[in-house]
Protein backbone atom coordinates (compact mmCIF):
# COMPACT_ATOMS: atom_id res chain seq x y z
CA UNK A 1 0.00 0.00 0.00
CA UNK A 2 1.23 3.56 -0.98
CA UNK A 3 1.32 5.61 1.88
CA UNK A 4 0.37 9.27 1.31
CA UNK A 5 2.13 12.33 3.07
CA UNK A 6 1.24 12.79 6.95
CA UNK A 7 -0.68 16.15 7.31
CA UNK A 8 1.79 18.68 7.97
CA UNK A 9 -0.43 19.74 10.33
CA UNK A 10 -0.90 17.09 12.42
CA UNK A 11 2.09 17.46 14.60
CA UNK A 12 1.27 20.85 16.06
CA UNK A 13 -2.20 20.53 16.63
CA UNK A 14 -2.69 21.27 20.58
CA UNK A 15 0.07 24.52 19.89
CA UNK A 16 -2.57 25.31 16.98
CA UNK A 17 -5.72 25.33 19.11
CA UNK A 18 -4.53 27.34 21.48
CA UNK A 19 -3.23 29.78 19.03
CA UNK A 20 -6.27 30.08 17.74
CA UNK A 21 -7.74 30.86 20.58
CA UNK A 22 -5.26 33.40 21.48
CA UNK A 23 -5.78 35.09 17.95
CA UNK A 24 -9.71 35.23 18.54
CA UNK A 25 -9.57 36.69 22.02
CA UNK A 26 -6.42 39.44 20.67
CA UNK A 27 -8.95 40.34 18.07
CA UNK A 28 -11.97 41.04 20.66
CA UNK A 29 -9.08 43.25 22.87
CA UNK A 30 -7.38 44.86 20.24
CA UNK A 31 -10.37 46.36 18.32
CA UNK A 32 -12.11 47.20 21.88
CA UNK A 33 -9.12 49.31 22.58
CA UNK A 34 -8.79 51.07 19.51
CA UNK A 35 -12.34 52.02 19.26
CA UNK A 36 -12.07 53.37 23.04
CA UNK A 37 -9.74 55.07 21.66
CA UNK A 38 -11.58 56.92 19.17
CA UNK A 39 -13.75 57.86 22.29
CA UNK A 40 -11.16 60.55 24.24
CA UNK A 41 -14.27 61.16 27.51
CA UNK A 42 -14.59 57.14 27.82
CA UNK A 43 -13.49 56.00 31.46
CA UNK A 44 -9.95 53.81 31.08
CA UNK A 45 -11.53 51.46 33.65
CA UNK A 46 -14.64 50.75 32.23
CA UNK A 47 -12.85 50.10 29.30
CA UNK A 48 -10.67 47.57 30.71
CA UNK A 49 -13.99 45.85 32.39
CA UNK A 50 -15.97 45.97 29.39
CA UNK A 51 -13.05 44.15 27.28
CA UNK A 52 -12.07 41.51 30.05
CA UNK A 53 -15.92 40.82 30.28
CA UNK A 54 -16.12 40.39 26.16
CA UNK A 55 -12.81 38.09 26.12
CA UNK A 56 -14.50 35.75 29.08
CA UNK A 57 -17.54 35.73 28.14
CA UNK A 58 -17.03 34.79 24.22
CA UNK A 59 -13.95 32.74 25.38
CA UNK A 60 -16.61 30.54 27.88
CA UNK A 61 -19.25 30.50 25.12
CA UNK A 62 -16.87 29.27 22.49
CA UNK A 63 -15.47 26.38 24.93
CA UNK A 64 -18.94 25.21 25.97
CA UNK A 65 -20.31 24.52 22.65
CA UNK A 66 -16.65 23.49 21.30
CA UNK A 67 -15.91 26.26 18.52
CA UNK A 68 -12.55 25.55 18.62
CA UNK A 69 -12.92 21.33 17.77
CA UNK A 70 -11.68 20.30 14.12
CA UNK A 71 -13.43 21.53 11.28
CA UNK A 72 -12.36 19.42 8.89
CA UNK A 73 -15.69 17.53 8.06
CA UNK A 74 -18.06 20.66 8.39
CA UNK A 75 -18.65 23.18 5.26
CA UNK A 76 -17.10 26.95 6.89
CA UNK A 77 -20.54 28.15 6.58
CA UNK A 78 -21.43 26.38 9.62
CA UNK A 79 -18.16 27.72 11.67
CA UNK A 80 -19.12 30.99 10.85
CA UNK A 81 -22.53 30.74 11.84
CA UNK A 82 -21.49 29.71 14.91
CA UNK A 83 -18.91 32.47 15.61
CA UNK A 84 -21.57 34.77 14.53
CA UNK A 85 -23.49 33.59 16.91
CA UNK A 86 -21.55 33.18 20.40
CA UNK A 87 -19.79 37.01 19.30
CA UNK A 88 -23.42 38.12 19.12
CA UNK A 89 -24.82 36.10 22.35
CA UNK A 90 -21.62 37.41 23.95
CA UNK A 91 -22.56 41.32 22.97
CA UNK A 92 -26.30 41.27 23.69
CA UNK A 93 -24.84 40.01 27.49
CA UNK A 94 -22.12 42.69 27.46
CA UNK A 95 -24.60 45.27 26.66
CA UNK A 96 -27.07 44.12 29.53
CA UNK A 97 -24.06 44.15 32.21
CA UNK A 98 -23.35 47.58 31.47
CA UNK A 99 -26.66 48.92 31.38
CA UNK A 100 -27.19 47.32 34.58
CA UNK A 101 -24.38 48.27 36.24
CA UNK A 102 -22.99 51.51 35.17
CA UNK A 103 -24.82 54.84 35.20
CA UNK A 104 -23.83 55.98 32.11
CA UNK A 105 -22.51 53.80 29.15
CA UNK A 106 -18.97 53.48 28.57
CA UNK A 107 -19.22 54.09 24.39
CA UNK A 108 -21.95 55.39 22.79
CA UNK A 109 -24.74 52.89 20.40
CA UNK A 110 -22.63 53.11 17.41
CA UNK A 111 -19.07 52.79 18.75
CA UNK A 112 -20.63 49.56 20.70
CA UNK A 113 -21.73 48.73 16.92
CA UNK A 114 -18.58 49.56 15.61
CA UNK A 115 -16.60 46.86 17.53
CA UNK A 116 -19.25 44.13 17.26
CA UNK A 117 -18.98 44.62 13.71
CA UNK A 118 -15.33 44.69 13.03
CA UNK A 119 -15.06 42.05 15.32
CA UNK A 120 -16.75 39.80 13.95
CA UNK A 121 -15.26 40.74 10.39
CA UNK A 122 -11.91 40.06 11.22
CA UNK A 123 -13.15 36.28 13.15
CA UNK A 124 -15.23 35.60 10.03
CA UNK A 125 -12.35 36.94 7.39
CA UNK A 126 -9.11 35.10 9.20
CA UNK A 127 -11.30 32.16 9.15
CA UNK A 128 -12.11 32.23 5.42
CA UNK A 129 -8.21 33.23 4.27
CA UNK A 130 -7.38 29.63 6.47
CA UNK A 131 -9.95 27.78 4.61
CA UNK A 132 -8.52 28.65 1.37
CA UNK A 133 -5.09 28.19 2.67
CA UNK A 134 -5.39 24.46 3.75
CA UNK A 135 -8.46 24.13 0.57
CA UNK A 136 -5.36 24.88 -1.48
CA UNK A 137 -2.74 22.37 0.53
CA UNK A 138 -5.16 19.54 0.79
CA UNK A 139 -5.94 19.64 -3.69
CA UNK A 140 -2.09 19.34 -3.37
CA UNK A 141 -2.18 16.58 -1.15
CA UNK A 142 -0.68 18.21 2.15
CA UNK A 143 -2.51 18.69 5.17
CA UNK A 144 -4.49 15.39 4.93
CA UNK A 145 -5.61 12.54 6.45
CA UNK A 146 -5.53 8.66 5.48
CA UNK A 147 -8.55 7.44 6.62
CA UNK A 148 -10.65 4.03 6.69
CA UNK A 149 -13.49 2.57 6.33
CA UNK A 150 -14.64 -0.65 8.50
CA UNK A 151 -17.85 -2.14 6.69
CA UNK A 152 -19.32 -2.50 3.34
CA UNK A 153 -22.86 -2.28 3.78
CA UNK A 154 -24.91 0.52 3.27
CA UNK A 155 -23.68 3.18 6.19
CA UNK A 156 -20.42 2.29 5.08
CA UNK A 157 -21.09 3.17 0.92
CA UNK A 158 -22.97 6.61 2.21
CA UNK A 159 -20.10 7.85 3.96
CA UNK A 160 -17.70 6.91 1.15
CA UNK A 161 -19.95 8.87 -1.29
CA UNK A 162 -19.51 11.72 1.08
CA UNK A 163 -15.66 11.63 1.75
CA UNK A 164 -15.44 11.45 -2.64
CA UNK A 165 -17.33 14.20 -3.16
CA UNK A 166 -15.89 16.85 -0.59
CA UNK A 167 -12.39 16.88 -1.45
CA UNK A 168 -11.64 19.91 0.44
CA UNK A 169 -11.81 18.30 4.01
CA UNK A 170 -8.45 16.51 2.85
CA UNK A 171 -9.51 12.66 3.72
CA UNK A 172 -7.98 10.07 1.88
CA UNK A 173 -9.98 7.39 1.52
CA UNK A 174 -7.74 4.19 1.62
CA UNK A 175 -10.22 1.63 1.45
CA UNK A 176 -12.65 -0.71 3.00
CA UNK A 177 -11.89 -3.70 5.43
CA UNK A 178 -14.49 -5.57 5.96
CA UNK A 179 -14.41 -9.49 7.25
CA UNK A 180 -17.72 -10.82 5.34
CA UNK A 181 -17.70 -7.74 2.41
CA UNK A 182 -20.84 -7.43 0.24
CA UNK A 183 -21.02 -5.87 -3.32
CA UNK A 184 -21.42 -1.99 -3.41
CA UNK A 185 -21.84 0.29 -6.45
CA UNK A 186 -19.78 3.63 -5.65
CA UNK A 187 -19.09 4.75 -9.50
CA UNK A 188 -15.38 5.06 -8.73
CA UNK A 189 -13.63 1.57 -7.43
CA UNK A 190 -12.55 2.29 -3.88
CA UNK A 191 -10.56 -1.22 -2.89
CA UNK A 192 -11.67 -3.89 0.03
CA UNK A 193 -7.91 -3.70 1.75
CA UNK A 194 -8.83 -6.55 4.21
CA UNK A 195 -10.37 -8.36 6.90
CA UNK A 196 -10.41 -6.50 10.32
CA UNK A 197 -7.18 -8.30 11.80
CA UNK A 198 -5.33 -6.74 8.34
CA UNK A 199 -6.80 -3.35 9.55
CA UNK A 200 -5.49 -4.09 12.85
CA UNK A 201 -2.05 -4.72 11.96
CA UNK A 202 -2.22 -1.29 9.15
CA UNK A 203 -2.76 0.24 12.13
CA UNK A 204 0.09 -0.66 14.03
CA UNK A 205 2.13 -0.17 11.05
CA UNK A 206 1.20 3.50 10.87
CA UNK A 207 -0.58 3.15 7.86
CA UNK A 208 -4.12 4.55 8.67
CA UNK A 209 -4.77 8.00 10.84
CA UNK A 210 -8.15 7.37 11.24
CA UNK A 211 -10.94 4.82 11.26
CA UNK A 212 -14.82 5.51 10.80
CA UNK A 213 -16.35 2.10 12.21
CA UNK A 214 -19.96 1.62 10.42
CA UNK A 215 -20.89 -2.10 11.43
CA UNK A 216 -24.19 -2.93 12.23
CA UNK A 217 -25.25 -3.23 16.11
CA UNK A 218 -25.22 -6.93 15.15
CA UNK A 219 -22.06 -7.17 14.40
CA UNK A 220 -21.20 -6.22 18.32
CA UNK A 221 -18.62 -9.58 18.98
CA UNK A 222 -16.36 -7.98 15.72
CA UNK A 223 -16.87 -4.63 17.19
CA UNK A 224 -15.34 -5.73 20.54
CA UNK A 225 -13.05 -7.60 19.33
CA UNK A 226 -11.77 -4.14 16.62
CA UNK A 227 -11.80 -1.99 19.44
CA UNK A 228 -9.76 -3.57 21.64
CA UNK A 229 -7.12 -4.30 18.81
CA UNK A 230 -7.47 -1.15 17.64
CA UNK A 231 -6.83 0.49 20.95
CA UNK A 232 -3.14 -0.77 21.11
CA UNK A 233 -2.44 1.47 18.05
CA UNK A 234 -2.58 5.44 17.60
CA UNK A 235 -5.17 5.78 15.07
CA UNK A 236 -8.32 7.76 16.19
CA UNK A 237 -11.52 5.70 15.68
CA UNK A 238 -14.96 7.44 14.98
CA UNK A 239 -18.01 4.86 15.26
CA UNK A 240 -20.66 5.33 12.66
CA UNK A 241 -23.54 3.74 14.12
CA UNK A 242 -26.43 2.67 11.32
CA UNK A 243 -29.20 4.34 13.35
CA UNK A 244 -27.80 7.36 11.10
CA UNK A 245 -29.46 5.95 8.16
CA UNK A 246 -32.93 7.03 9.55
CA UNK A 247 -34.00 10.80 9.24
CA UNK A 248 -32.85 12.34 12.58
CA UNK A 249 -33.77 15.43 14.19
CA UNK A 250 -31.18 18.00 16.06
CA UNK A 251 -29.23 14.66 16.39
CA UNK A 252 -25.71 15.69 19.01
CA UNK A 253 -23.77 13.80 21.54
CA UNK A 254 -24.17 13.48 25.35
CA UNK A 255 -22.40 11.93 28.14
CA UNK A 256 -23.85 10.54 31.10
CA UNK A 257 -21.41 10.11 33.88
CA UNK A 258 -18.39 9.24 31.54
CA UNK A 259 -21.28 7.26 28.98
CA UNK A 260 -21.76 8.47 25.44
CA UNK A 261 -24.48 8.82 23.91
CA UNK A 262 -26.27 10.10 20.49
CA UNK A 263 -29.15 11.68 20.75
CA UNK A 264 -32.21 10.90 17.48
CA UNK A 265 -35.00 13.35 18.32
CA UNK A 266 -33.85 16.50 20.45
CA UNK A 267 -34.45 20.23 20.39
CA UNK A 268 -32.85 22.97 19.59
CA UNK A 269 -33.68 25.09 22.32
CA UNK A 270 -31.27 23.38 25.03
CA UNK A 271 -29.43 25.19 27.64
CA UNK A 272 -28.73 29.01 26.72
CA UNK A 273 -29.97 28.97 23.48
CA UNK A 274 -33.62 28.51 25.13
CA UNK A 275 -33.15 31.45 27.13
CA UNK A 276 -32.45 32.92 23.66
CA UNK A 277 -35.50 32.35 21.96
CA UNK A 278 -37.63 33.77 25.10
CA UNK A 279 -35.61 36.81 25.00
CA UNK A 280 -36.16 37.11 21.70
CA UNK A 281 -40.23 36.23 21.89
CA UNK A 282 -40.39 39.08 24.94
CA UNK A 283 -38.76 41.66 23.21
CA UNK A 284 -40.07 41.60 19.63
CA UNK A 285 -43.87 40.24 20.77
CA UNK A 286 -43.63 43.55 23.40
CA UNK A 287 -42.88 45.70 20.54
CA UNK A 288 -45.08 44.17 18.09
CA UNK A 289 -48.29 44.86 21.20
CA UNK A 290 -47.52 48.47 20.94
CA UNK A 291 -47.66 48.75 17.49
CA UNK A 292 -50.67 46.74 17.23
CA UNK A 293 -52.71 47.88 20.15
CA UNK A 294 -54.94 50.54 18.36
CA UNK A 295 -55.46 47.90 15.38
CA UNK A 296 -56.48 45.33 17.83
CA UNK A 297 -59.08 47.58 19.16
CA UNK A 298 -60.47 48.65 16.17
CA UNK A 299 -60.62 45.24 14.92
CA UNK A 300 -62.40 43.83 18.79
CA UNK A 301 -65.36 46.94 18.28
CA UNK A 302 -65.73 45.68 14.23
CA UNK A 303 -66.33 42.02 15.83
CA UNK A 304 -68.83 42.87 18.60
CA UNK A 305 -70.60 45.35 15.78
CA UNK A 306 -71.08 42.96 13.13
CA UNK A 307 -71.92 39.73 14.77
CA UNK A 308 -73.13 38.14 17.82
CA UNK A 309 -70.54 36.06 20.13
CA UNK A 310 -67.42 37.00 21.74
CA UNK A 311 -64.39 38.64 20.22
CA UNK A 312 -61.84 36.60 21.27
CA UNK A 313 -61.97 32.80 20.30
CA UNK A 314 -60.44 30.60 22.97
CA UNK A 315 -59.03 27.00 21.68
CA UNK A 316 -57.10 23.62 22.82
CA UNK A 317 -54.01 22.81 21.16
CA UNK A 318 -50.68 21.53 21.59
CA UNK A 319 -47.62 23.71 22.69
CA UNK A 320 -44.31 22.51 23.69
CA UNK A 321 -43.68 18.18 24.57
CA UNK A 322 -47.43 18.10 23.34
CA UNK A 323 -48.58 19.78 26.63
CA UNK A 324 -52.29 21.72 25.90
CA UNK A 325 -52.01 25.47 25.65
CA UNK A 326 -55.09 27.49 24.97
CA UNK A 327 -55.06 29.38 22.00
CA UNK A 328 -56.18 33.09 21.35
CA UNK A 329 -57.59 34.59 17.75
CA UNK A 330 -60.46 37.28 16.89
CA UNK A 331 -63.31 35.09 16.00
CA UNK A 332 -64.38 34.97 12.90
CA UNK A 333 -66.80 32.57 12.50
CA UNK A 334 -70.10 31.86 13.94
CA UNK A 335 -69.36 28.47 15.83
CA UNK A 336 -67.28 27.72 18.46
CA UNK A 337 -65.81 24.30 18.15
CA UNK A 338 -63.07 22.73 20.16
CA UNK A 339 -64.07 19.57 20.75
CA UNK A 340 -63.37 15.87 19.04
CA UNK A 341 -64.35 16.93 15.71
CA UNK A 342 -62.74 19.94 14.10
CA UNK A 343 -63.96 21.28 10.52
CA UNK A 344 -61.26 23.21 8.99
CA UNK A 345 -61.97 26.19 6.91
CA UNK A 346 -62.76 26.21 3.65
CA UNK A 347 -63.31 27.81 0.46
CA UNK A 348 -66.75 30.01 0.86
CA UNK A 349 -67.39 28.59 3.96
CA UNK A 350 -70.65 29.45 5.29
CA UNK A 351 -69.65 29.37 9.32
CA UNK A 352 -67.60 32.15 8.31
CA UNK A 353 -68.32 35.90 8.79
CA UNK A 354 -67.94 38.65 6.18
CA UNK A 355 -65.59 40.35 8.77
CA UNK A 356 -64.14 37.28 9.74
CA UNK A 357 -62.83 36.23 5.74
CA UNK A 358 -61.40 39.55 5.54
CA UNK A 359 -59.57 38.71 9.04
CA UNK A 360 -58.37 35.43 7.96
CA UNK A 361 -57.22 36.17 4.26
CA UNK A 362 -54.66 38.91 6.04
CA UNK A 363 -53.77 36.63 9.07
CA UNK A 364 -55.05 39.70 11.61
CA UNK A 365 -57.04 37.45 13.52
CA UNK A 366 -54.20 35.85 14.79
CA UNK A 367 -52.65 38.96 16.58
CA UNK A 368 -53.91 38.12 19.94
CA UNK A 369 -51.72 35.03 19.76
CA UNK A 370 -48.63 38.06 20.79
CA UNK A 371 -50.29 37.65 24.29
CA UNK A 372 -49.58 33.79 24.57
CA UNK A 373 -46.35 34.80 23.06
CA UNK A 374 -45.79 37.07 26.31
CA UNK A 375 -47.06 34.41 28.34
CA UNK A 376 -44.65 31.93 27.20
CA UNK A 377 -47.04 29.26 25.74
CA UNK A 378 -46.32 30.36 21.90
CA UNK A 379 -43.35 31.46 20.30
CA UNK A 380 -43.26 34.51 17.31
CA UNK A 381 -41.65 31.37 14.96
CA UNK A 382 -42.32 28.13 14.80
CA UNK A 383 -44.58 25.23 13.87
CA UNK A 384 -48.57 26.39 13.80
CA UNK A 385 -50.34 24.95 16.39
CA UNK A 386 -53.05 22.85 15.06
CA UNK A 387 -56.48 21.85 16.94
CA UNK A 388 -56.69 19.02 19.53
CA UNK A 389 -58.43 16.70 16.91
CA UNK A 390 -56.40 17.36 13.65
CA UNK A 391 -53.57 16.70 16.27
CA UNK A 392 -54.87 13.09 17.27
CA UNK A 393 -55.89 12.63 13.59
CA UNK A 394 -52.55 13.46 11.76
CA UNK A 395 -50.47 11.96 14.60
CA UNK A 396 -51.31 8.40 13.16
CA UNK A 397 -51.00 9.59 9.11
CA UNK A 398 -48.14 11.50 9.05
CA UNK A 399 -44.42 9.92 10.09
CA UNK A 400 -42.72 12.06 12.94
CA UNK A 401 -45.53 14.01 13.20
CA UNK A 402 -45.34 14.93 16.99
CA UNK A 403 -42.01 15.94 16.40
CA UNK A 404 -43.36 19.51 15.67
CA UNK A 405 -43.46 19.87 19.49
CA UNK A 406 -40.09 19.39 20.27
CA UNK A 407 -40.34 23.59 20.00
CA UNK A 408 -43.37 25.79 20.78
CA UNK A 409 -45.80 26.70 18.21
CA UNK A 410 -45.25 30.21 16.48
CA UNK A 411 -47.75 32.29 14.86
CA UNK A 412 -45.84 32.23 11.73
CA UNK A 413 -43.23 29.66 10.26
CA UNK A 414 -41.07 28.01 7.73
CA UNK A 415 -44.17 25.74 6.26
CA UNK A 416 -46.31 28.72 6.08
CA UNK A 417 -44.00 31.52 4.50
CA UNK A 418 -42.80 28.49 2.03
CA UNK A 419 -46.95 28.42 1.03
CA UNK A 420 -47.93 25.75 3.37
CA UNK A 421 -50.85 27.71 4.77
CA UNK A 422 -54.44 27.37 5.12
CA UNK A 423 -56.44 24.51 4.64
CA UNK A 424 -54.56 20.89 4.57
CA UNK A 425 -57.56 19.34 2.42
CA UNK A 426 -55.38 16.42 1.32
CA UNK A 427 -52.97 14.25 3.18
CA UNK A 428 -50.13 15.01 0.94
CA UNK A 429 -50.43 18.98 2.08
CA UNK A 430 -49.90 17.95 5.81
CA UNK A 431 -46.62 15.97 4.99
CA UNK A 432 -45.33 18.97 3.33
CA UNK A 433 -45.91 21.37 6.47
CA UNK A 434 -44.39 18.81 9.02
CA UNK A 435 -41.69 18.12 6.75
CA UNK A 436 -40.72 21.98 6.36
CA UNK A 437 -41.44 22.52 10.50
CA UNK A 438 -39.06 19.82 11.17
CA UNK A 439 -36.77 21.51 8.12
CA UNK A 440 -36.78 24.91 10.57
CA UNK A 441 -36.01 22.60 13.58
CA UNK A 442 -33.33 21.01 12.45
CA UNK A 443 -32.12 24.21 11.40
CA UNK A 444 -32.94 26.96 13.80
CA UNK A 445 -31.20 30.02 14.58
CA UNK A 446 -31.84 33.38 16.23
CA UNK A 447 -31.17 34.83 12.25
CA UNK A 448 -33.56 31.91 10.63
CA UNK A 449 -36.29 33.61 13.07
CA UNK A 450 -36.04 37.33 11.68
CA UNK A 451 -35.78 35.83 8.12
CA UNK A 452 -38.79 34.10 8.54
CA UNK A 453 -40.22 37.36 10.92
CA UNK A 454 -39.16 39.43 7.83
CA UNK A 455 -40.99 37.08 5.21
CA UNK A 456 -43.96 36.97 6.97
CA UNK A 457 -44.27 40.67 6.47
CA UNK A 458 -43.39 40.70 2.83
CA UNK A 459 -45.31 37.44 1.94
CA UNK A 460 -46.90 35.81 4.75
CA UNK A 461 -49.94 37.90 5.87
CA UNK A 462 -51.92 37.86 2.77
CA UNK A 463 -52.51 34.25 1.68
CA UNK A 464 -54.69 32.54 -1.30
CA UNK A 465 -55.28 29.35 1.08
CA UNK A 466 -56.41 31.05 3.95
CA UNK A 467 -60.45 30.95 4.08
Amino acid sequence: MRIPARGILHAHQSALSVLHRLLDLTVIVLVGYWQSLQQPAASTAETWLQIILAVLVFHWISEFHQLYGSWRGERILRELTKVFNYWALTFVILLSVDYLLFSRARMPDNAHMTWFALVLAILCSYRLLIRRLLHGLRRHGFNTRRVAIVGTGQVGARLAQSISSAPWMGLNLLGFYDSQPQQMDLGQRVPVLGNLEQLIDDARAGRVDKVYITLAFSAEPHLRELITGLSDTTVSVYLIPDVFMFELLHARSESINGLASISIFDSPMDGAWSLVKRAEDILLSSVILVVIALPMLLIAIAIKLTSRGPILFRQRRYGLDGRPIMVWKFRSMNVQENGSIVLQASRNDSRVTPLGAFLRRTSLDELPQFFNVLRGDMSIVGPRPHAVAHNEQYRKQVSGYMLRHKVKPGITGWAQINGWRGETDTLDKMQKRVEFDLEYIEHWSVWLDLKIILLTLFKGFLNKNAF
